[in-house]
């Protein structure tokens, strides 16, 4: 596995409770599982708000009155792109 050294700070009261708990040679594997956990957090909460601006987007321009009457005369024009088979 490649990565890199970072230096840390930690409160001294923190490292100890860390060494305590995790082991004085398990912290950085401890410190970057949870960090890789954290960032997947926050790329869920990412895509989820996108998400939900994408479909309040969709919904302001399904109230928008003008804009649907424009799509429907854009529809008549272009129509579908299908042949019609009589």
């Amino acid at each position: 596995m490649t990565g890199r050294n970072i230096n840390i700070y930690f409160q001294e009261e923190t490292y100890n409770k860390l060494r305590q708990t995790i082991g004085a040679r398990k912290i950085s594997h401890f410190v970057n599982v949870t960090i890789e956990e954290k960032l997947q957090k926050i790329q869920r909460q990412a895509k989820e708000t996108l998400k939900q601006k994408k479909i309040a987007g969709y919904q302001r321009a399904m109230k928008n009155k003008t804009l649907q009457k424009e799509l429907e005369i854009y529809d008549e024009v272009v129509g579908d792109g299908l042949e019609q088979n009589e």
